[in-house]
This record gives structure tokens, C-alpha cells and sequence, in this order.
């Protein structure tokens, strides 16, 4: 299947579909408020288009993918939700959401099935979000794949990106647990739901082993033969508020739907092969 992706908020995730979508033929039309990014997308073989302040060609879309956070109301919804609950021609519509929404487990193990219980505004923001693109593509009878997604790591971006920037902190919080997603595994996991038949869905995306957070950042500067940050109390560290909220939720996500019904196989099931491979990349 080839077609036109409509990817609106083109950021890092997206971005994983790059190469696995453009060599196969298909126009990516990527959004972003930045026009020094629109020009890097250009570079890449992207169309890009600088939204808010250009007209969305959804008319020309046959794939949608939103990547963009929600505030009070989707930015999405609130510009095109008409448009978009008529737009019957597209054959699928992906939204990255977030594993925040099941907030707090105290760091038991969630699957997709596990009500969500988000504490947070944004997280809360999350849910509503979730719903209304839902009964927006109910609407149009556009199958619609919800990813919630685990923490986001890959080149350039996760714990040997902070360690090089002397940022990293081992931050220690007791029965604290996080799952993670590197970038390729997205790509993978979009493009398998992509050319998959599957109806409206939601999907965890994560890999095999949650962690805690000081034992990934260990890992990681053993990995890239650096000194291990002492450890700190989470009282104690120097976070950042939205760095701290993210230590109120602790949980284990589960995997498994995505794997079973669009047969994902994971590049990176756990972040010891996920760091080698950055290192590997980023020399």
C-alpha cells in the first residue's frame, strides 16, 4: 500500500516513518510551527508545511497521523474536526497518546484494558483527547489506532544524549518503574498498523522490560565508559516540574495486543539493546 501521510506535528516519532515509508513510494506531508524545521524536512524528502497558518490538505490525505498534544481541546479538533468526521476517503488515523493516562499503579503491571486513571492535567487532557478522536472518526468510518506510548528514547534523545550534555541525574525513588519505546520501534509499530486491516483499536507501545530509571541511566554510562552519576534522592534532585510530575506515576505496561494482533517484533525489546545500537549509531 502506498498512499499520502498527512503527519501533523512532525516531531521525533514521526519522523520514524521516514525511512520505511518514503522508499516505498509514499508522500509525507509533515506540519510544524518551525520553518528552519520545514526546511530540514524538505532535506529529508518530506513535504513540509508550516501549520497553524496554512490550510491542512486533508483533501489529498489517504493516511493521518497526529502527533500534537492536546490542551484544553485537541488543536486539531478544534480547527478541522468537521472536516476531518466528513474526510470518509482516508483509510487510517493514527494519534500518539501516552501510557500517562493509566496514571498511577504504584508499579503494577497495565494492559490496555486497564481503566484509565490519569492524575495529571495533561494527562487528563489525554483521555479527552482520546475520546473525541474517536467519535470523530466514528463518524467518518475511519479505522482509528490510538498509541499510547511509553517513554520516548533513540539517537540523539534519552540517557546517553543527558550523560554528553552533563544533565544526567540518577535520580532514586524507591518502587519507581518506567517503560520506554525507542524511535525505530515506533516507525515499525506505525507502519505495521498502517498496512494492517484492523479496526479502530488502542495500542500500548512500549518494549519487554520496564525499569527503573536509575538502573537504565547506570547501564548507560557504563555502556559509554563514563562515571556512573551518584545516586540521589528523589526528594533531593534538581527537576525540573515536568520532570517531577512524571515520578507520580509508577507502573509496568504490557505490550503484548500489539505484538499478538499486528505481529510487531520489536528491534529494541529492552534498553540494553536499544543504548548499544545508539552507541553504535552515534559512534
Amino acid at each position: 500500500m502506498t498512499g499520502t501521510l498527512l503527519s501533523i506535528g512532525h516531531g521525533y516519532s514521526a519522523q520514524a516513518l521516514e525511512p520505511l515509508l518514503l522508499p516505498r513510494g509514499w508522500t509525507i506531508i509533515g506540519t510544524t510551527r518551525n520553518p528552519a524545521k520545514a526546511q530540514a524536512m524538505a532535506e529529508r524528502g518530506v513535504t513540509p508545511l508550516v501549520w497553524p497558518g496554512n490550510p491542512l490538505p486533508l483533501g489529498s490525505a489517504t493516511a493521518l497521523l497526529v502527533s500534537v498534544a492536546p490542551g484544553e481541546e485537541d488543536p486539531v479538533l478544534a480547527a478541522h474536526g468537521t472536516e476531518i468526521s466528513r474526510a470518509s476517503h482516508l483509510r487510517w488515523v493514527g494519534y500518539l497518546s501516552t501510557i500517562g493516562v493509566y496514571g498511577d499503579q504504584q508499579g503494577g503491571w497495565v494492559d490496555e484494558t486497564t481503566p484509565p486513571n490519569a492524575i495529571s492535567t495533561r494527562a487528563r487532557a489525554r483521555i479527552h483527547a482520546e475520546t473525541a478522536w474517536q467519535e470523530v472518526c466514528t463518524k467518518a468510518g475511519v479505522r482509528l489506532h490510538i498509541f499510547r506510548l511509553a517513554g520516548i528514547y533513540g539517537p540523539g534523545r534519552g540517557p546517553i544524549a543527558k550523560l554528553r550534555e552533563g544533565r544526567a541525574q540518577r535520580v532514586v525513588k524507591p518502587g519507581q518503574y518506567f517503560s520506554r519505546i525507542h524511535q525505530a520501534d515506533i516507525g515499525q509499530a506505525l507502519d505495521c498498523a498502517m498496512q494492517s486491516k484492523i479496526g479502530s483499536r488502542i495500542y500500548n507501545l512500549c518494549d519487554d522490560h520496564p525499569a527503573p530509571p536509575q538502573d537504565v541511566l547506570a547501564f548507560a554510562a557504563q555502556l559509554a565508559g563514563v562515571p556512573v552519576p551518584p545516586e540521589v534522592p528523589f526528594e533531593k534532585a534538581d527537576l525540573s516540574p515536568m520532570a517531577r510530575s512524571f515520578y507520580a506515576d509508577s507502573k509496568r505496561v504490557r505490550n503484548d495486543r500489539i505484538k499478538q494482533e499486528l505481529g510487531l517484533k520489536l528491534l529494541y525489546p529492552d534498553y540494553e539493546s536499544g543504548l548499544r545500537n545508539i552507541l553504535a549509531e552515534e559512534g
